[in-house]
């Protein structure tokens, strides 16, 4: 079943296993995870770098380079939008339960907003075969991956099963789905009422037992092939062999947007924060050097490049449309490293779903492989000191859609749309007029200039390619219909991959002042005055989480604000017109979500955000 590595040279594997080493506890021997269930019967090509630029708005071969898409839109024309048709969440993860740890309760509700979701899975997590009960004494456990892949998948219908407020047993009808290049998929169905639920399962192998591949090599070394993983009692032909190669991963990603046709596309942190591993932050299961485990990158990527590869062929396909979906992209580890940022009921809520997919050996599931992955079973997702449970975080936090001038912008099919309204004051907006941009992030920023202008502000996937070529980001700008770029506070490529989304503000005297938050976890900025561009410049302070807070005062000063582990940190003008430095505040509370302020009539600025894990809202008058 197992196939080796190849083509891509002896080095550059050796280099590539120790870039990418790194296994997920909950994946270990120590700490298994996932998947289960079979009770029923039986997505840039590398996002071009496009430009984008000033604004602000309150088969079984080995490939061995990525297959050429047609040339992309040009970024200056306006391409029709297909029609947005019922509302569908695609959600794509490494691994089973990566959607109940990172992305619920979102997920939940969904469901329970009658939208169907569709969960696809990358990965077989059949990792080392080892599928035991977290707590007590160790016992002798058999390796058998087919088995423990079948039981992850009999934990997954269990959760969902419960998320739809059905009995954890309820059988699931069971199809398979051809997804080309030699490669079938099963795919489990259950309905409630006005709520839907699917899971593909891809059954990519994690190797984690050879070691000799894995995911992230698979998108970072040429020639990297890894095999499909049968599960135990999976329906024909999804029990047949096959391989994944990078392109083919990317193709049958991209396939199943289109087959289902998503208007939210939802998948994992394709670009983690760096994240030094010490006694204070062992490393643990994450990735060398980074807060998140090895192939929940991987897999976001791939889906992230699918994305580019769905939109370029639709837009410059016969109907030459751009498919209307949103995205959303989540934290993982991440969760451990800052304060908890979900209310107790709320973690109580993931954790009863957690321990439907966590099952019990005793269970009488119906299915001989296991009833659960054992390792996430019991109170172990409660009682892991990791936490990951108890915060939920968006990788891109910001205004996903911003109004302005009776107009709104957003980002859909991962390009800039405009939308005008259809009577002015109606707040109904009419269909969306493609401003290109790139293949660009879902938060962005906008200001309005003393002449009128609007500029636009993104984070754009500039370079997305796998494969051992360039992988960078950069913010860009859009001004009068064209699009510049702004770089990166950080000038190495690695590290544009950790910028975060743009905010920017107009100040009294005219110039724009664009904030970012750069690859050490602090605050960037560049300042447009007089139509030139200041050099990046790092403003110091302390390490903060994404998501700035920025405003003027009634004095034209302008204030940044953003959450660190401890505080909230801030930064401003001493007089308006001044360079924006850090000015601490005076002792606050801990932050566990993100802040908010506003001007208030009477004067004085207005600091808001909620505590660690309560809903319970911090107020606080600022006289600055």
């Amino acid at each position: 079943m197992r196939q080796g590595v190849g083509g891509g040279g002896r080095g550059n594997l050796i280099a590539a296993k120790r870039l990418l080493a790194g296994v997920k506890d909950h994946d270990s021997p120590d700490h298994p995870s996932r998947r289960s269930l079979l009770t029923a019967a039986v997505a840039t090509a590398g996002a071009t770098a496009a430009a984008a630029a000033l604004s602000g708005c309150t088969s079984q071969a080995q490939d061995t380079a990525p297959r050429r898409l047609p040339a992309p839109a040009d970024p200056l024309a306006t391409q029709p939008y297909r029609p947005q048709g019922d509302p569908l969440v695609l959600q794509v993860m490494a691994h089973p339960d990566d959607d109940l740890f990172f992305m619920n309760p979102d997920t939940l509700h969904s469901l329970q907003a009658g939208t169907p979701v569709v969960s696809v899975y990358v990965t077989a997590g059949e990792s080392t075969g080892v599928n035991h009960e977290p707590f007590g004494p160790r016992k002798r456990h058999r390796r058998d991956q087919a088995a423990y892949s079948s039981s992850r998948h009999q934990g997954l219908r269990q959760a969902y099963a419960t998320m739809l407020g059905l009995p954890h047993f309820t059988p699931w009808t069971t199809d398979v789905i051809d997804v080309g290049g030699g490669l079938h998929a099963e795919v489990d169905e259950l309905r409630h009422g006005a709520m839907h639920a699917r899971l593909v399962f891809l059954q990519v192998s994690m190797h984690e037992l050879s070691s000799s591949a894995s995911l992230p090599m698979m998108w970072e070394v040429p020639g990297t092939v890894l095999p499909y993983v049968v599960a135990q009692n999976a329906p024909a032909p999804a029990d047949g062999r096959g391989t994944y190669t990078h392109q083919k991963l990317v193709d049958v990603l991209a396939g199943l947007m289109e087959r289902f046709r998503p208007t939210e596309i939802r998948t994992l942190d394709p670009d983690p924060d760096i994240q030094v591993h010490d006694k204070r932050h062992p490393a643990a299961s994450e990735q060398p050097g980074f807060s998140d485990h090895r192939d929940h990158t991987a897999t976001a990527l791939f889906t992230w490049k699918a994305m580019a590869q769905w939109v370029s062929e639709s837009a410059n396909g016969p109907g030459r449309s751009v498919p209307a979906f949103s995205t959303t992209a989540y934290r993982g580890y991440y969760n451990h490293h800052w304060p908890y940022n979900l209310a107790p009921a709320t973690v109580a809520l993931k954790a009863r779903f957690l321990f439907q997919y966590g099952g019990n050996q005793a269970w009488r599931c119906g299915n001989p492989a296991g009833c659960g992955d054992y390792g996430q079973g019991e109170n172990e997702p409660l009682a892991n000191p990791k936490g990951w449970i108890r915060s939920t975080h968006r990788r891109y936090p910001g205004a996903h859609r911003i109004v302005v001038g009776g107009a709104a912008y957003e980002v859909l099919g991962t390009r800039a749309v405009r939308r005008e309204e259809t009577r002015p004051g109606s707040g109904v907006w009419g269909p969306p007029q493609d401003l290109g941009g790139g293949t660009l992030a879902p938060a962005l920023s906008c200001v309005r200039t003393r002449d009128g202008g609007t500029l636009l502000f993104a984070l754009r996937f500039a370079v997305l390619e796998g494969h051992g070529g360039p992988n960078t980001r950069d913010i860009v700008m859009w001004r009068d219909g064209g699009w510049s770029s702004l770089g990166s506070p950080e000038t190495h490529p690695d590290r544009t991959r950790r910028t975060g989304a743009p905010a920017a503000v107009a100040a009294p005297d005219g110039s724009v002042h664009l904030f970012a938050r750069n690859a050490a976890k602090g605050v960037s900025t560049r300042v447009l005055t007089a139509g030139v561009w200041s050099p990046w410049r790092d403003l110091g302070g302390a390490e903060v989480q994404d998501g700035l807070a920025v405003v003027t005062d009634r004095r034209g000063r302008i204030h940044v604000f953003a959450s660190g582990h401890t505080t909230v940190h801030h930064w401003a003008q001493p007089k308006p017109g001044g360079a924006v430095a850090y000015a601490p505040l005076p002792a606050l509370p801990a932050p566990g979500g993100l802040p908010s302020a506003t001007l208030t009539p009477s004067g004085p600025l207005s600091l808001h955000y909620t505590l660690p894990a309560t809903p319970r809202v911090f107020h606080q008058s600022l006289a600055l």
